[in-house]
């Protein structure tokens, strides 16, 4: 299963974070998963941790480095996914997790993700 990690699940994971659920455990660790982190948490991760705000336990300099040594590939943003935003219904304001919904959606890849509002944009959304 191609899977995309949304922001938190993706900080979860490198931090053994206890806030990461079994479900998600167990689909990150698949033996067939393949496993994606986009360029989009990376900016995000940056923004936030440099103001200090939200739940950035590292820089994203220090994230691109645990994401590569877990084997987490990178999902760069290409044109089609920044044009995906414009289709999605107005279900959340979070610009960066409505460009993973797109991303999810243009590449296709399952997203994986705690936000119960993330989860309402599809079917293919793994909510854990």
């Amino acid at each position: 299963m191609n899977l995309l990690l949304d922001t938190h699940i993706a900080l979860w994971a490198i931090t053994d974070s206890p806030r990461l659920s079994t479900r998600a455990r167990e689909l990150i660790g698949a033996q067939r998963a393949v496993v994606w982190v986009s360029v989009v948490s990376l900016w995000e991760i940056a923004i936030k941790h440099a103001l200090a705000r939200g739940d950035m336990p590292v820089s994203a300099r220090e994230a691109a480095g645990h994401f590569s040594a877990s084997g987490f590939r990178l999902l760069p943003i290409e044109v089609e996914h920044a044009l995906g935003v414009e289709s999605l219904p107005a279900l959340h304001a979070d610009p960066f997790d409505r460009l993973l919904v797109a991303q999810a959606r243009e590449v296709p890849l399952r997203l994986l993700t705690h936000d119960e509002t993330v989860a309402r944009y599809s079917d293919a959304i793994i909510r854990a």
